[in-house]
């Protein structure tokens, strides 16, 4: 099994979902975050006053699936997500040792 964590822009949420649906994916974790990168921030105004904040909110997606469904799940996102600028975001690729559902019992892909 693999857990693909990827940072995405919010506006990009419903063609992301929809790619990982139509590529088999059962159910993600979306989580509202804060980072930087080559982005280098953003100029925001707030009651009239202008000001810089190094912090960009992104989107945490994280998603387990079958190690066969890995590489597809991960250019749908990459393929959705994709608006050609920069700060469209980051995907990673993790190893994960065992999955168990809570309610059932079951483990590894019987529990995704």
């Amino acid at each position: 099994m693999k857990l693909i964590i990827a940072i995405i822009n919010s506006y990009r949420l419903d063609e992301v979902r929809d790619a990982l649906t139509g590529a088999g994916v059962s159910g993600l974790t979306v989580t509202e975050v804060k980072g930087y990168g080559r982005q280098k921030g953003q100029t925001e105004i707030y009651r009239g006053a202008e000001y810089h904040t190094t912090f960009v909110p992104k989107l945490k997606l994280e998603l387990v699936v079958p190690d066969g469904l890995a590489p597809v799940a991960a250019e749908a996102i990459r393929a959705s997500a994709n608006a050609g600028q920069i700060g469209d975001g980051k995907i990673f690729v993790l190893d994960v040792a065992q999955a168990l559902r809570i309610r059932t019992g079951e483990r590894d892909d019987d529990a995704l």
